[in-house]
């Protein structure tokens, strides 16, 4: 079987690879499609500050063979897979840190999801990190859980009220993630940044407030005039840059919310005059990836068509293509969410 790694800075690898041992409680899942995240292009091209380089956790498959003991799964089951499963019952998940648990970074997918075949784990299996999908959705569309269910994570990690406004810094696929569910929200006002035309022209079809490239030198002022000088009252980075992060530090209103969701590269440093941050009463929070509930929330908002995921699907590669998928979603190429299918 075919399965992609990271070969070297900047390499993918698609090697011939043995079949892996089905433990006892896992699954044998034949992959389908597997999107390609930010975190991913940050294990190929950046540097990513996470322990796990594995590549590929947005995959949707079929269940080919189940393990002893497995009795919810069977040969044949349409079926996403999250890749990590917290314990539920340490200090961190106790606190809502499920993410931070020491058992969800231990539960890997064998080899990685972007394979032609992967072991679920028996934890990952009984636990929640297996979720069955209608023959209605397509398993590209079932690739889209997990973005959107980081997305959905984001989301519970601060206040906001019917008729806020929004803006979104990097409107890739989880930044139009972040549209459609601030749309499904009633926000007010949803302001688009970017510096790729092809996504502030993608933007602008979802009706927003305004989609303003990010060298614009009246940025600021054009979000100060629809908000009655105030600022917006979420700001979500949903990139890497730095430079978007002290934008939405200053576009944000007094008493607001920023939410840094992008990933940074590992050792990323930037001046930040605190000063600001206090006597405005930011609030700054983070978001890092997502649990199995909120993969199960994201499910139900897609099979529900709350949130229409398939309009941002542009582009599908081989998996032998893995390369050239890359290099594609790295430069935003007339693209935006890059599917790898079998």
């Amino acid at each position: 079987m075919k399965t992609a790694s990271v070969k070297e800075p900047s390499v993918i690898s698609v090697d011939e690879t043995k079949s892996p041992d089905l433990g006892d409680g896992g699954i044998l899942v034949k992959m389908e499609a597997c999107g390609i995240c930010g975190s991913d292009l940050e294990k190929v091209f950046g540097q990513y500050g996470q322990p796990s380089m594995r590549l590929g956790h947005e995959p949707a498959g079929i269940v080919l063979e189940v393990g002893i003991g497995v009795t919810k799964f069977k040969k044949g089951d349409r079926v996403f897979t999250h890749h990590h499963v917290p314990c539920y019952d340490c200090h961190y998940c106790k606190h809502g840190n499920e993410t931070m648990c020491q058992k969800y970074y231990e539960t890997n997918l064998s080899p990685c999801g972007l394979s032609e075949k992967f072991v679920v784990p028996e934890w990952n299996v009984s636990h929640g990190g297996v979720l069955k999908i209608s023959d209605s959705l397509t398993f590209e569309e079932a690739a889209m859980i997990e973005p959107l269910a980081c997305c959905v994570r984001a989301w519970s990690k601060y206040s906001y009220h019917q008729g806020d406004s929004v803006a979104i810094f990097g409107v890739g696929p989880t930044g139009m993630m972040h549209v459609m569910i601030a749309q499904a929200k009633k926000f007010s006002k949803i302001f688009c940044f970017d510096v790729n035309d092809f996504r502030l022209n993608f933007a602008k079809k979802f009706n927003v407030t305004d989609s303003i490239n990010s060298a614009d030198e009246n940025r600021k002022q054009k979000i100060l005039d629809h908000t009655e000088n105030r600022g917006v009252d979420v700001a979500i980075v949903a990139t890497s840059s730095l430079q978007a992060l002290a934008d939405a530090i200053d576009m944000v209103r007094k008493g607001g919310t920023v939410m840094m969701f992008g990933v940074p590269s590992k050792g990323a440093k930037m001046d930040l005059d605190m000063n600001k941050i206090y006597s405005k009463e930011i609030t700054l929070v983070t978001s890092y990836a997502a649990s199995d509930k909120d993969t199960a929330e994201a499910l139900s908002l897609i099979e529900s068509s709350q949130i229409d995921v398939k309009q941002l699907i542009t582009h599908t590669y081989s998996i032998s293509d893995s390369q050239k998928a890359f290099d594609h979603a790295r430069s935003g190429e007339k693209a935006m969410k890059i599917i790898i299918t079998k």
